[in-house]
């Protein structure tokens, strides 16, 4: 079953059982895909990649958004942030922890001979090919960095 089905069925359920937040959060992934059907990037059906792609883009505004709302004491709309993050996370794939990101990235870094902070174009490049979908790029960079900087 297509993402998009999967949230056109969420959002009957949602609707039914007047769940306020999953309503939000699965129009909202609904309205990004319409988009993205529509903004003429993309020729006929959305890939799994795109998919992916576009929930972990609308992860990323959410978090973004909740930092801001954090540090200007805004709770309630930081409740809503994080009530969204948790429904579009269950259209992705687990994500690592941070102990297996490590390791997965030290194996990426030992394959490629990388060994100082200028490799980190390199690294990085090859390190979000395969970890697209089950880590964030600010997480994946800040591990690099900080592997490269030993």
């Amino acid at each position: 079953m297509s993402l998009e089905q999967q949230i056109n069925d969420g959002i009957k359920v949602a609707m039914k059982a007047k769940n306020e937040p999953e309503l939000r959060s699965l129009r909202a992934i609904k309205a990004a895909i319409l988009l993205a059907k529509t903004s003429g990037d993309y020729t006929g059906e959305l890939t799994q990649s795109d998919e992916m792609k576009l929930l972990q883009k609308l992860v990323k505004q959410r978090k973004d958004s909740l930092d801001i709302f954090k540090q200007q004491h805004r709770s309630d709309l930081a409740q809503k942030e994080e009530e969204e993050i948790t429904v579009i996370e269950r259209f992705l794939p687990k994500q690592m922890d941070e102990n297996e990101l490590r390791e997965a990235l030290k194996k990426i870094i030992a394959e490629n001979g990388a060994s100082n902070p200028g490799d980190m174009g390199k690294v990085m490049g090859i390190a979000t090919k395969q970890l697209a979908g089950k880590a964030d790029g600010k997480t994946i960079s800040g591990i690099v960095k900080e592997l490269l900087n030993k």
